[in-house]
């Protein structure tokens, strides 16, 4: 009969680099006036800034009205925010923003709509070096019976003639 090695240390979970989140928010959940149309538009009409929003970060245009028919936490603001945290490797946990969607939701909101204004915003590149041309192929010495010698101003060669 065979002895079983005892396991004195349990495995760990790998982490690969793509698991670490290092991103942070782009600005803080009460910088609502960062930009004062979000803002603007959060406070007079927040349906219509949710569902903005949402449609910019291609899910249903409706998606956030769903919130409007639940009274305790907004769960489709939390999947809408916990889906965004993860898509763009933000830092922080389900239950930070589950807090942060039920007691600031239109802060939390607006927050969400400056992370992907700024995300989205094309970026510029300045000083882009050029693209080297690598030529793949030896350089030819030129054909015996062409002349390396300029032409005389004046003076072409003939057309080849055929017979």
């Amino acid at each position: 009969m065979a002895v079983q090695p005892v396991v004195s240390v349990q495995p760990s979970m790998f982490r690969s680099p793509a698991d670490i989140k290092s991103e942070v928010w782009s600005s803080s959940i009460f910088d609502c006036c960062d930009d004062m149309n979000i803002c603007c538009l959060g406070f007079w009409c927040p349906c219509c800034q949710r569902c903005q929003t949402s449609t910019d970060f291609g899910e249903c245009f409706c998606l956030p009205l769903l919130d409007i028919f639940i009274y305790w936490v907004p769960v489709a603001s939390l999947a809408l925010r916990s889906t965004m945290r993860e898509r763009y490797r933000i830092r922080g946990t389900m239950c930070n923003d589950c807090l942060l969607v039920t007691c600031c939701t239109p802060c939390a909101w607006c927050q969400m709509a400056r992370e992907l204004k700024l995300r989205q915003r094309p970026l510029l590149l300045v000083n882009v070096p050029s693209p080297v041309q690598i030529n793949m192929y030896p350089p030819q010495a030129p054909h015996p019976s062409m002349s390396l010698q300029p032409m005389p101003v004046g003076l072409y060669p003939s057309a080849p003639q055929y017979s």
